[in-house]
């Protein structure tokens, strides 16, 4: 169970709930925030987020930041749909219930149709996972 108090604080911070649909909408809800040029974007864990040994799920990590990195690579391609290609990730530590997770992604390099994107999670300063991302721009679907 989320603590209100917690969301409180988060709201007071300028950060909103976003309640998405389809699979981020079981992962969820997500937070966004505007920072300098872009978004950051963050996971409170909750209970439902959790593995058995009782901290948040590599799996709910995992899609924390392909959701972020697929994200950024989006905006920046002028909001063309991207796909993951690849993933890597690497947990350097735990979270565990009642965390925020932050998460922030940067695009590292361009073809014509891959996006190579770098993606960091932290909890209170403290990375927890690192990953680097090759999203590919999907062409726009021709309707007859």
């Amino acid at each position: 169970m989320v603590n209100s108090e917690a969301i409180d604080r988060l709201q007071a911070q300028g950060w909103k709930s976003r309640q998405l649909s389809g699979f981020m909408g079981h992962s969820g809800p997500l937070w966004t925030r505007r920072e300098d040029d872009g978004w950051v974007y963050g996971l409170l864990a909750e209970d439902k987020h959790l593995n058995p040994a009782g901290v948040v799920h590599g799996g709910a990590l995992a899609t924390l930041i392909d959701h972020v990195v697929s994200t950024v690579a989006w905006e920046a391609c002028d909001r063309t749909p991207c796909v993951t290609v690849q993933l890597d990730t690497h947990f350097l530590a735990e979270v565990r219930a009642g965390d925020f997770a932050l998460a922030r992604a940067s695009i590292t390099a361009r073809t014509g149709s891959l996006v190579f994107v770098d993606g960091l999670v932290q909890v209170e300063g403290r990375a927890v996972l690192t990953a680097r991302g090759v999203m590919k721009m999907l062409r726009p679907i021709r309707t007859p």
